[in-house]
């Protein structure tokens, strides 16, 4: 994916949004805790809408291959 990368040197391979340190499975639970998007936005000035979008995309692919 664009906006997402696993490498093992990175956060034990977890999934992150490319560039940083921030696991996939975090922006998740934030939006999962009904933490808007523009929410995390402020708290994590780096971020774009379009990496925590990708965020949900990577897990509904995840999902999609489950079932």
């Amino acid at each position: 994916m664009e906006y997402i990368e696993i490498n093992p040197k990175i956060m034990l391979g977890k999934p992150v949004i490319k560039g940083t340190r921030i696991a996939v499975e975090h922006i998740i639970s934030l939006l999962a805790q009904g933490i808007s998007i523009d929410e995390i936005l402020q708290d994590y000035k780096g971020l774009t809408k379009l990496e925590i979008l990708a965020c949900l995309q990577y897990a509904e692919n995840i999902l999609e291959k489950i079932e």
